[in-house]
Order: structure tokens, then sequence, then C-alpha cells
């Protein structure tokens, strides 16, 4: 930081002349030196009536300041006032061509389903004595890529590939940043503002699957659409709204049909606590969300799901209700301290009709998790989402020259989740859901982990043409292995 010659005089002369004023004022202050003539008073001093005011001997030692040290003050103040001045006004680095940043991820699973009833059975085999199959291969495979075209113009293209035959596409739109009122404003296939599980990426879930009302009223989560995202300055508020397309046209890439069957969904979460001289580690937040639907009786009016784990067909289905419209509201409310979490989510929906009985359909879902090695679960407030979590030490295995062996044992995480849906009402009996979820995870380091769940669950209400009980209860165990880059 430069500073002018005229400061760099100033300051010298005041540190030239500040012993000499201290010596000064110190003197006219002081006792007569010895020696020094006095006189006698010879007349008699009337008597007073108040007290004298004290009159100080001397004023306290002035600290003299050095012409380096006042310089190099002054420096400091310059240079602190330079940084405010460029931090209310950032210049936008120019970009002479697109930026790109690749990314992806791979999830191999596994699943066993030790012991069903006949309901199950029938619904995934088509014979209520024989149990569904084992599942062994790819959850995920992808590869994406995103950046900036100009300086507020963003792109992100992102597929599939678990079944090499019928690749899909995931995150693909370009948008703007930084826009007056509307701040991000996104094109494109992107999800729909709603259930938190699904805004949370499938990379940091605490669970290999997501609850039943949560997949079943957002099935698959994107859509194509335009959307707005914003975030209020001081981090607390973010939110998210839009108009999107009902069909999914992530396997087709797009549509012939005058019946667009659009929707306008959005979201408002606030971090209402969030710790910051512990980096995070305490953090509430609350959200809702909604959407008003359209449907038009062109058939994406249809609620199913799996039974939170990788089964060939879905358990939980409506089939097509015929709607002329929907509409849905969604509470979520999460509460971290430390290394333990509480996560809970209430999700309903309101079908018209028309000629047909109106149906009402609702679920949730709430967890714990504990870390046992003492991390936490870290929150983005910009999404109102989970964020990555983050071993205190990696997991790691290797020989030592001494012959021994050094090791570091990563980040273990215990949770428990209760699931509910009831989409039975009035003529459509797309059955009752209930299950219980236990859950282990491994992190070997940030970009890598291992996951194991057990599931008990029922089923109730679901009539199924070919079986003669609307009931029944199963088991499932399965484990992922996780990368992402």
């Amino acid at each position: 930081m430069k500073t002018s010659w005229t400061c760099r005089a100033l300051g010298i002369c005041l540190g030239a002349l500040a012993p000499a004023l201290g010596y000064g004022q110190e003197s006219i202050y002081s006792a007569p030196y010895a020696g020094a003539p006095t006189h006698q008073n010879t007349y008699e001093q009337p008597q007073q009536f108040y007290a004298a005011p004290e009159v100080p001997q001397a004023l306290p030692a002035v600290d003299t300041v050095s012409a380096a040290s006042y310089y190099n003050l002054l420096e400091r103040v310059e240079k602190l006032e330079a940084e405010a001045a460029e931090e209310a006004c950032k210049e936008v680095d120019i970009l002479m061509k697109p930026t790109q940043k690749w990314t992806g991820r791979i999830h191999a699973d596994y699943w066993h389903f030790p012991e069903d009833s006949e309901l199950p059975n029938f619904i995934e085999t088509d014979n209520v004595d024989q149990s569904p199959e084992d599942f062994l291969g790819f959850r995920r495979i992808r590869l994406g890529i995103q950046g900036n075209l100009s300086e507020t113009m963003i792109y992100k293209s992102e597929f599939d590939f678990a079944q090499p035959n019928d690749m899909v596409i995931k995150d693909v739109y370009f948008g703007w940043d930084d826009l007056p009122f509307l701040h991000t404003v996104l094109i494109g296939n992107q999800k729909r503002p709603y259930g938190l599980d699904h805004l949370n990426s499938s990379r940091y879930n605490v669970f290999m699957e997501r609850p039943f009302i949560v997949e079943a009223i957002n099935q698959d989560a994107r859509r194509v659409g335009a959307a707005s995202y914003g975030l209020s300055d001081d981090q607390a508020w973010n939110w998210r709204y839009g108009a999107y397309i009902m069909n999914d046209l992530q396997g087709s890439g797009g549509q012939y049909t005058d019946n667009y069957q659009s929707e306008f969904a959005g979201r408002l979460a606030n971090t209402i606590w969030y710790d910051e001289t512990s980096g995070g580690r305490g953090y509430a937040h609350w959200a809702v969300s909604g959407t008003a639907a359209f449907p038009s009786s062109g058939g994406a009016d249809r609620f199913r799901t799996r039974p939170e784990a990788r089964s060939d067909e879905r358990w939980i289905d409506t089939g097509v209700l015929g709607a002329a419209n929907y509409q849905m509201i969604g509470l979520e409310s999460v509460v971290n301290v430390g290394a333990f979490s509480f996560v809970g989510e209430y999700m309903a929906v309101h079908a018209d009709r028309g000629a047909e009985p109106d149906t009402n359909f609702h679920g949730g879902y709430f967890y714990l998790a504990y870390w046992l090695t003492g991390e936490y679960s870290p929150w983005s407030r910009d999404s109102g989402t989970l964020d990555r979590p983050k071993p205190i030490e990696n997991f790691w295995l290797v020989n030592r020259c001494d012959g021994c062996k050094s090791y570091g044992w990563g980040a273990w995480q215990v949770a428990a989740r209760y699931s509910y849906c009831d989409f039975t009402d009035e003529d459509v009996f797309g059955g009752v859901g209930e299950s219980v979820t236990f859950g282990l995870n491994w992190w070997w380091n940030p970009n890598a982990h291992w996951q194991l769940n057990y599931i008990q669950g029922r089923l109730s209400e679901r009539v199924v043409s070919g079986v003669s009980t609307d009931a029944g209860w199963y088991q499932m165990i399965g484990c992922r292995f996780s990368v992402d880059f």
C-alpha cells in the first residue's frame, strides 16, 4: 500500500515534536526548583468559606509514538479502508472462454429379501410363494460437466449410465446468476422444489433410498421447467419457485402433446439457528413447500413408489387418478446438535377428480442419526439441504517401514428411520406403507463411503387382482459402495 510523502512528513514531524510537547507540558505544573527565591506574604490571608480546588502538580506522562510506529499504523488503516471498498464493489472477472468442471458418482448396490409374505411376493414376482429376487448392480453411474458460459451465465449437463442401454438425463440446464430480484434463474431439467430428502443429494443422504411419501409424490424429482433460486444476505432464508412440465422426460428428452400438464411449485426455507462459533455443528431448519398441478387427465397424476429399496416393481401404486388438478403441501424440520441429528417431514395431497370422488393422500417420516466418531452432518444454508460430511480422520491402512501397520478408522454413523404413507382413499387402493429402517454408514473419506440398511416393513389396504389378501409384511437388507468426484 503506497502512502503519500505528505503523510510521511507529517508522521515524522509529530514523532519528533511529541517529546518536546510532553516536556513543556510537564514544566508548567512542576514544583519550584531548589534554591529559587521565595517571598513572604505580609498581609493576612482572608478567611475562606469554600474549599480551594486542588491543582494537579503534573499531568500524567504522555507516551510518545515513534515515526516508524505512526507510519505503520497509518499504512494499516489505509489498507483496511481499501479492502472494505474493494469488498463493497467487487469486479467481475472477464471470461475469455467457457469454463468446465467434470463431476461423477458411482453407487454399487446389493439388496437381499430374506423373507416376505404373499402380497409383496405377488406384487414383485406374480407368485405368492416366490420371494423377490436379490439385486446386485449399479444404482447410479453419473457423469456430468458444468461451468460458466460468461461472467453471469452458467450451465450443467449430467447423464446417468446405470442402465447402459437406457441412458437418462439428470441435471441438464442453463441459466443466469446475480440477477436483480430473481437472483438465479435456471431453464431445463432440474429438481422440483419439494421433498427435503429429494432435494438432498444422493451423495449425502443418510439412508440408501428415500422415504415412501417423498418418492411417491415427487418421483425421480427432476422435470423440465424454469425456476428462480434466491438467498437472503444473512443466509437465513432461501427460496426457489418455478413452472414445470409434469411428464418425466429424462428418458425420452421431449414430448409430443398439446396437453402440457403443467405445475407451479415453490419452497421457502429458513435456517432459524446456525452456530457460527462452532463452524455449523449446531443448526435448526424449517421449510414449507407446495405445488398446484394441472394434469388435466393427461396421466401424470399417478403416485407410486418402491418399498424404500431397489425392488423391480412399485409396491405402492394409485394408478392414474384422472384428476383435473391436485394440490400438495409439505413441511420440513431439521435440528442438529453436534453429532446428533433429528429430521422430519410431512406431505399431503388433495386431488380434484371431477365426476369421481376427490381423494386425499398423506404421509411422513422422521429419523435420528448419531456420529459415533464425533463428526457432524454439515448444512448448506444456500440451498437448505444437507452438505458433504467430512471425517475427522480418513480410513486408511498401510505397512510401515518398521514392519508394523498404521491405520485410520474413518467416520461411523448410526441412524434409525420410521416412515409412513397412505395412498388409499375412496375408490383408490394404492396401499398403506409402514416401515422401520436401521442404517450404518462408514465414511472412508469425504468422497467415498459404505452404507448398510436393514428394513422391516408392512403393506396394508393394497388391493391387487390375483391375490386374496390386501396386507403383508417384508424384510430387506441392502448395502452400497459409493464414490463421487
